[in-house]
């Protein structure tokens, strides 16, 4: 009866954990959405006209999937190469293809080029900024037809955290206002990122 007794409060043990840990990271996506939605609100950050500003309810989200945060191997180019990303507006914006990260989604493996911005490297808040911007099968059909972004960090070691639940819209996707990269033909994903921003559906 010990040993039984000893069994069952190991699996409640383990179980409790595996749910607070689910709830942590549901919580921090929730906080993801909420300052997003936030940011949108703030007539100081807000690409929306004054109207839409005072109309806007919250964008509109993906279920949080887990499975779409992904460990990716990182690998570091030590002769970056310098890419020139035309813009929605017409201009160029100058990155170096900073880091190669492969992972595996939904059965499949898939790499993708991280970039580093010439501009934002020069700040000292954003000197380890990565940007990612991607698209998918969704792109067009249920989210922003120019692609998503996903902001990191330059991490310490050989691996990164990509978590597609906090794919986010460029600008423009709201405003043709702004000057927002186009990702490159290399950052396509051959799959339906199902996680993240989706929309927005009256712009």
């Amino acid at each position: 009866m010990l040993k039984q007794f000893l069994g069952v409060l190991m699996l409640c043990f383990i179980f409790g954990k595996t749910v607070s840990a689910q709830t942590s990271y549901e919580a921090e996506i929730l906080q993801f959405q909420n300052d997003l939605n936030a940011e949108y609100k703030n007539p100081e950050e807000s690409p929306l006209t004054p109207q839409e500003q005072k109309e806007f309810k919250g964008h509109s989200f993906y279920p949080i999937d887990s499975t779409y945060r992904v460990m990716a191997q990182f690998r570091k180019i030590e002769d970056p190469e310098e890419i020139q990303f035309p813009t929605s507006s017409g201009a160029i914006k100058t990155y170096d293809t900073y880091a190669l990260a492969t992972f595996e989604l939904k059965g499949n493996t898939y790499q993708l080029p991280i970039y580093q911005s010439h501009v934002l490297r020069q700040m000292e808040e954003y000197k380890d900024y990565l940007f990612l911007p991607f698209t998918d099968y969704t792109s067009g059909v249920e989210t922003y037809g120019a692609g998503r972004y996903i902001d990191l960090r330059i991490p310490e070691g050989n691996t990164i955290v990509i978590d597609f639940n906090k794919a986010y819209n460029p600008f423009c996707a709201y405003s043709p206002n702004y000057s927002c990269p186009i990702p490159p033909e290399a950052n396509d994903l051959k799959l339906e990122v199902k996680a993240g921003i989706r929309g927005p559906e009256e712009h």
